[in-house]
Parts: C-alpha cells; sequence; structure tokens
C-alpha cells in the first residue's frame, strides 16, 4: 500500500474515533469539555499524516460528529471545527518544519506548539462569536486550560507515544517490504 492511500486510511479511521471516543466519554455529564475526547485523534492524524490530513481531520470530524450525534452541537460547531482543523494543521507542520532529530522532543514540541495555537485560535474565534455573551479573557482561560486540565495532560501522555509506535510500525512494515 503507497503512502497516500496509508495518510487516506489513517485520516479516515482518525475521523471514526474522533466521532466514537466523545461518545464514550459523553456518557459521564461534562466529561468531554474535561477530557477533550475529540482532540487525541485529530492531533493524531496531525502529526501521523502531516498538516492537509490533520486539517482535514479537524474539520471533517466534528462536522460528521455533530450530525451523526449532535456533539459538538451546532452552535459551538464552527468554532471547534476551526480549533480542531488549526490543532491538525499545526501539528504536522510543525512535525514536518521543526528540526530537531530526537523524534519523542520533536512529538512534544509539535504537540505543545499545535495546543496552544488551537486554543489561542478559539479564544479568538470565541471572543467574535460569544461577545455578546459575556465571553471575557477569564472565561478563555478556564475553559481552555483549567477545565480541561485532565485532557491536556492526558494528550500530553498517550499522543506521542501512539504516534511514535505508528511510526515505528510503518517503518517496520517499509522495511519488511525493501528487504
Amino acid at each position: 500500500m503507497n503512502s497516500i492511500t496509508k495518510k487516506l486510511v489513517s485520516c479516515a479511521l482518525c475521523i471514526a474515533l474522533g466521532v466514537l471516543l466523545p461518545i464514550a466519554f459523553h456518557v459521564i455529564p461534562n466529561a468531554g469539555s474535561v477530557f477533550l475526547p475529540m482532540h487525541i485523534p485529530v492531533l493524531i492524524c496531525g502529526l501521523f499524516c502531516g498538516a492537509p490530513y490533520g486539517l482535514a481531520c479537524g474539520i471533517i470530524t466534528p462536522f460528521i460528529s455533530s450530525v451523526m450525534t449532535g456533539m459538538p452541537p451546532a452552535m459551538m460547531l464552527p468554532k471547534m471545527i476551526i480549533e480542531l482543523g488549526v490543532y491538525g494543521l499545526v501539528a504536522g507542520l510543525c512535525t514536518q518544519y521543526i528540526p530537531q532529530k530526537n523524534e519523542m522532543t520533536k512529538l512534544y514540541m509539535s504537540l505543545i506548539i499545535a495546543m496552544l495555537a488551537g486554543r489561542i485560535v478559539n479564544g479568538f474565534v470565541s471572543t467574535f462569536i460569544l461577545s455578546t455573551q459575556g465571553y471575557t479573557l477569564s472565561v478563555f482561560m478556564t475553559a481552555s486550560f483549567i477545565t480541561c486540565l485532565p485532557g491536556i495532560i492526558i494528550q500530553l501522555i498517550v499522543i506521542p507515544v501512539l504516534v511514535r509506535i505508528l511510526n515505528k510500525s510503518i517503518y517496520k512494515q517499509t522495511e519488511k517490504v525493501f528487504a
């Protein structure tokens, strides 16, 4: 299977996970905003498949999830599409352009930059969309960094490890083909 096909299949799997994971988390009230289950597959897609696939995953995932499950709600959908699109795009761009030899360092740097970029863009979008509803810097900071702290920690622990495992498995498959 060629590289583009692998990336398309991987992106599709990340989209599917991005729809299914939130369903599992939303069994517990407000768990989605605490654990950020839709963010994980989008960030993985950007880091593993690259910027165009991460962007597509970030745009498509919340849309499909909203249509199929009602999560995110229609009012939050544009904001989520933009935020997750930025996550996937920036994660892929960082992975491609950060000149770091150590894979784990590069993954962590890319992940942290993508997480910050997505949250900053989310803050700007929320300010314009929700400014008439009392959206303030305090509300943004609480929603983006405090409420979801467990989700941020999970992302920082799980995502780099999963992407490294995926990268090694692809490397081993490529090695077998050319051996």
